[in-house]
């Protein structure tokens, strides 16, 4: 193949991954101005256009996404054999790219990150935040942290956190003025704090009781896209959050937040990292797996 041409490949997938030319710039580690000359060298090379720009953004466009969706697994491949190769003798190291929510980022890997490094330092942690589920093998990563339950059945899945629970909340001022919710179905009498999604969606709140789900569109004058916004939210007597419960301990202890519908909120499966099956693990990933598992 055209080394030229393959480099260019290179670069539309980290533009595509990245959603802009100056992010792919930084992660690739070249100017800006050659990101552009490169893409659109491919584009002219191939006859067609591959990425539609707008001012905010730069997604692929449908002969794009066929390109991506060819290419992509294969830089993957290729990216897992040179990480391989800088495991030298068997050691943990070389670049190990993870991404997971931003509150498992908080809660499970942050806080432990210390002990990680000082054990080892070869490796070169790369995390990224989103809520949104990857697909880890077309966006570049070697794992992703996931609740159990929205996992494809496709990868293999290692358990890290024990169960995890949302709860209902409000402050004693707002139940001041409003009555408690008994029931789910409550809550579009009440004012609720509600949750965007980084894809755009907004959450419908899930409730279980004796093997029965329902979800509630909630209504509220507040949308926020994270969970400690939303706790502060709630202090302040804005309405209703629904969060983990294990963000706001203290807060029910003390009697800050009053919590509702316990009934209807059973924990559910923790966290697992996630990864495709590949044959041979590469040492830093398997390290990982091993210290977060293990960490309690």
């Amino acid at each position: 193949m055209n080394r030229t041409l393959l480099s260019q490949l290179a670069v539309f997938a980290a533009v595509a991954r990245a959603g802009s030319f100056r992010a792919a710039a930084r992660e690739l580690e070249i100017a800006p101005s050659a990101v552009s000359h490169a893409i659109g060298s491919l584009e002219e090379s191939l006859g067609v256009r591959l990425l539609a720009r707008t001012t905010r953004s730069v997604r692929p466009t449908e002969e794009g996404e066929r390109l991506l969706a060819t290419v992509a697994p294969a830089f993957a491949e290729i990216d897992a054999g040179l990480s391989a190769v800088a495991d030298s003798g068997n050691r943990p190291a070389g670049p190990l790219r993870i991404t997971m929510p931003l509150l498992a980022a908080e809660d499970l890997v942050v806080p432990k990150l210390g002990a990680f490094v000082a054990r080892y330092p070869d490796i070169e942690l790369d995390i990224r935040t989103n809520d949104r589920f990857e697909d880890i093998v077309e966006n570049g990563f070697d794992a992703g942290l996931r609740l159990g339950e929205h996992l494809e059945a496709d990868m293999i899945a290692v358990k890290v956190s024990g169960p995890w629970r949302g709860i209902v909340v409000g402050s004693p001022d707002y139940f001041a003025d409003h009555p408690k919710p008994v029931h789910p179905g409550d809550l579009i009498h009440h004012r609720c704090i509600r949750r965007r999604f980084s894809s755009g969606r907004l959450y419908r709140w899930e409730f279980e009781k004796d093997g029965k789900p329902i979800e509630v569109d909630v209504r509220g004058p507040v949308i926020l896209s994270d969970q400690r916004l939303m706790r502060t939210a709630a202090l302040d007597g804005a309405g209703l959050a629904y969060v983990f419960d294990r963000r706001i301990e203290r807060d029910l202890a003390e009697g800050r937040l009053v919590a509702v519908l316990e009934d209807w909120t059973p924990p559910f499966d923790g966290f697992h990292i996630y990864y495709p099956s590949r044959r041979q693990m590469r040492p830093a990933l398997r390290a990982f797996i091993d210290f977060f598992r293990h960490s309690g």
